[in-house]
């Protein structure tokens, strides 16, 4: 169109311009104009050449060590917010940066910020463009590993954070530092965001010992991160948010670390463990929880950090199951209410051992099949891939409560509570009205078959679902007691459940 192609004059003419020597007023103002019009993708075309991203780097200082004038900072952070405009707007421009090497020279001038004597801070934007190049390059992604990210970006984020250890991987808590600031809050959120594009890759491999300790003395300052006060809720929720995801991508060796602080008077504690980031997960779980919205989004990275642990740690899964599965005493209440009907099946599932029986008793058959089947464990067996977590888990048994022993012959196995008796709908018919029901109903369900607005399953011998193999066929000259049978048969027997 006319408009963006007077953009894009305008943006050649101003890269022209700010490549001449210009008093910092005037630069600003340039560099400004630019930044707007770096948030339009289609005009875009003059900002992606290599000359321009040449200019913009220079201009932004990166690659160059020297302290700039207090004149010159505004124009430095505003070029480098036109490149994080246009690196994020353009894959061209990903493309020609990662060639450039423009990774190499921000990089250097972190590290020397880093270790420099210098209060910390005032890094933002250069972390921003960090984030930006490793989330959208996965090849500057393992060229940053391999130049020490992990290692250097955990010093930075110590540096922040005015970070002490009382041992190697114990941080100390400093009760006379100030709550974290907004400002402060941003810059670590930046390096938690690069750490996690890094590392996440490693998530599944085993660590050499080199490896395990950075990872766990990193995973010290996330603990560290995770109970710190901020300024306001908001800023809390959002560093906690970033921590727990990096969390979630570190190696499931090292987060026993998140478990090693000696506990205090004042800690949360099972069995003599400190379960004090436990709860503090569990209250950011909760939080999020009663927002209500986009839940996939805001509850998948904590619940995998804590299915993991209480996986790998016999104290978390018994602290969780006391809070989120407590002895059964209310068996009038739907498993599904209130805080557990949000809870991922899998988390629930490992807080029963991933017994299948367990599992059942607690969630109701209807609430637990949709796991099951997906596993292949709805023939009550447990999967042969278990195995690698069934030595982890103790034999302790899993006593019932006086009530649960009342009340578990009433107790419906499909809703997993004691429901209201209901009176017999068949209550009064003769055998022909039980036989013209029964008929109407095998009807219906073929019929929703055919329409494929439903698909009748079945249990394979693998404890799988699969597609029954022909609707209910044969109702002709068939007795009422017949077609009961058959409905029973398939209706429950088989475990019949309907796909939509």
């Amino acid at each position: 169109t006319k408009e963006q192609d007077r953009k894009k004059r305008l943006a050649a003419a101003l890269l022209s311009f700010i490549s001449n020597q210009l008093q910092p007023a005037v630069l600003q103002v340039c560099l400004h104009t630019l930044r707007i019009l770096s948030r339009d993708r289609r005009a875009l075309g003059p900002l992606v050449s290599d000359e321009a991203l040449f200019i913009l780097a220079q201009l932004g200082g990166i690659g160059l060590s020297e302290e700039p004038e207090e004149d010159w900072e505004v124009s430095r952070k505003e070029a480098i917010k036109i490149l994080c405009n246009v690196v994020y707007n353009s894959s061209q421009a990903q493309e020609r940066a990662s060639a450039l090497r423009l990774l190499q020279g921000l990089w250097e001038n972190l590290k020397e910020e880093i270790c420099s004597s210098e209060p910390p801070g005032g890094q933002f934007y250069r972390l921003r463009l960090l984030f930006l190049l490793t989330a959208l390059r996965p090849e500057l992604r393992m060229q940053l590993n391999q130049d020490r990210g992990v290692l250097v970006l955990t010093r930075a984020l110590e540096r922040l954070l005015a970070v002490r250890f009382a041992d190697r991987y114990e941080v100390l808590t400093d009760v006379s530092l100030p709550p974290v600031s907004k400002k402060t809050s941003q810059e670590v959120i930046e390096i938690l965001k690069t750490l996690f594009n890094i590392t996440q890759t490693f998530h599944r491999q085993e660590p050499d010992e080199e490896e395990a300790a950075l990872y766990r003395h990193l995973a010290a300052v996330l603990r560290h991160c995770l109970l710190l006060s901020c300024e306001g809720d908001d800023v809390k929720e959002e560093l906690q948010r970033h921590t727990i995801n990096l969390l979630s991508a570190l190696p499931l060796t090292c987060l026993d670390i998140l478990l090693s602080v000696r506990p205090e008077q004042t800690s949360h504690q099972w069995g003599g463990v400190n379960m004090d980031c436990v709860h503090s997960l569990l209250l950011f779980m909760d939080h999020r929880l009663t927002r209500g919205q986009k839940l996939k989004e805001k509850l998948i990275p904590v619940l995998t950090l804590l299915t993991e642990s209480s996986r790998v740690h016999r104290e978390t899964r018994h602290f969780l199951r006391q809070k989120i599965l407590p002895p059964l005493r209310d068996v009038g209440v739907r498993p599904e209410q209130d805080d557990v009907k949000h809870c991922a099946a899998e988390l629930l599932f490992v807080l029963c051992k991933e017994n299948v029986s367990r599992f059942v008793k607690y969630t109701g058959y209807g609430n637990a099949a949709g796991l099951l089947a997906a596993r292949g464990l709805l023939n009550g067996r447990r999967a042969s891939g278990d195995g690698l977590y069934a030595a982890r888990y103790s034999s302790d048994s899993d006593s019932d409560t006086e009530e649960y022993r009342e009340a578990r012959a009433r107790i419906n196995l499909v809703t997993g509570r004691v429901e209201a008796e209901q009176p017999d709908p068949m209550e009064g018919m003769t055998e022909e009205e039980k036989e013209q029901e029964a008929r109407y109903l095998i009807s219906m369900i073929n019929r929703l078959s055919r329409e494929q607005i439903i698909q009748p399953m079945g249990v394979t011998a693998e404890g799988r679902l699969a597609p029954l193999w022909a609707p209910m066929r044969g109702i002709r000259n068939r007795t009422s007691s017949d077609l009961f049978l058959q409905l029973h048969s398939e209706l429950l027997s088989s475990h019949f459940l309907v796909k939509l």
